[in-house]
């Protein structure tokens, strides 16, 4: 795309997000921060949906004081959008701006192929879709690939059945292992090692009582758990895939997404999970979830034979220090 002379508009779309999200990102390279635009087609907290005839109306405005290097009008979640405002755009596209390109996202199927076919003809059509194959960790092997790590088939299996098929949060973890290979080669040992499982159930008046920071609470709740035959290491494995959670359900709202949608994409059956995860992720600071990580890695090794202490103290002890203000932990002898 960067060597091509820019077109008045691209429409970026399929189920492959890493992809779609590399193409914008090759594309707003192109632009200065200040001449880039970028609006929504979906509804969020704090904003109304952005309609066609309103990203027509973005886009001649810009038009009127472009830059020598033009102006980029992102519309991001254009599946949303119902045939009034396809035949704003297919109007649009007849006579774009001047030195204004617009570029159309969507993450899903769009509805009819006339916006696809007004897109090739006026500028360009970029798909990136997920093949549909039987082997899942085709597409991972791939990615691996991509960033010249080495793999072995048994390791980019085991990965995505530890995380799950979602290519957001398996592209998450292909470059997080890709980084700690630093060229070697990644085997089922690492894999394993390094991979942050799917999003495991926990009880919620367990991630409930961390979230709020009341450790008393906490240790009822892991205490009721054991009670009712739970293993520390699946309390703890449900902690990290929690954590997991509210890191990612963070990352879409960020994004824009409704709670409704981030439940979709996170495959959850409700979005009351979601709503429970965003509202941790607003009591507790990234830094602190990131220091939470780090003690249940500690935690993992621990319960895996690194420590004499019983696995259910030293599931307490790590429950504690990730629950406790950092002064508090701080201070412990």
């Amino acid at each position: 795309m960067s060597a091509e002379p820019l077109r008045p508009v691209y429409l970026i779309k399929g189920t492959d997000r890493p992809k779609l999200r590399r193409a914008l990102g090759r594309l707003r390279a192109r632009f200065g921060e200040g001449s880039i635009e970028t609006l929504s087609a979906e509804k969020t907290i704090d904003r109304e949906a952005l309609s066609g005839p309103d990203a027509v109306d973005a886009c001649n405005a810009l038009g009127l004081f472009g830059g020598e290097d033009g102006r980029l009008v992102v519309v991001e979640r254009i599946e949303r959008w119902k045939a009034e405002d396809v035949a704003a755009i297919v109007g649009y596209l007849a006579n774009p701006a001047p030195a204004t390109v617009l570029a159309l996202v969507a993450g899903e199927e769009l509805r009819g192929s006339t916006l696809a076919e007004a897109c090739a003809k006026a500028g360009q059509v970029l798909s990136f879709d997920v093949p549909k194959a039987r082997d899942p960790s085709a597409w991972a092997r791939a990615e691996f690939e991509r960033l010249g790590a080495g793999i072995d088939p048994d390791a980019v299996r085991r990965l995505v059945e530890v995380v799950g098929d979602d290519p957001t949060t398996v592209a998450s973890e292909i470059e997080k292992i890709a980084t700690w290979a630093g060229g070697e080669r990644i085997g089922v040992e690492a894999v394993e090692a390094l991979a942050v499982p799917a999003h495991d159930s926990v009880p919620w008046e367990l991630t409930d009582a961390w979230g709020e920071g009341d450790a008393v609470a906490l240790l009822r709740a892991t205490e009721r758990a054991l009670e009712e035959g739970k293993e520390p290491f699946v309390i703890a494995l449900g902690l990290v895939s929690h954590l997991r959670l509210v890191g990612d359900a963070e990352a879409l709202a960020e994004e824009g997404l409704a709670t409704p949608d981030i439940a979709r994409r996170l495959k959850k059956k409700t979005d009351f999970p979601i709503r429970k995860a965003l509202a941790h992720a607003e009591a507790r600071s990234k830094e602190e979830r990131e220091r939470a990580v780090v003690r249940l890695a500690a935690l993992d090794a621990a319960l895996k034979g690194a420590s004499k202490l019983s696995a259910e103290l030293e599931l307490e002890r790590a429950l504690l220090d990730i629950t406790r203000p950092r002064e508090s932990v701080s201070r412990r002898p």
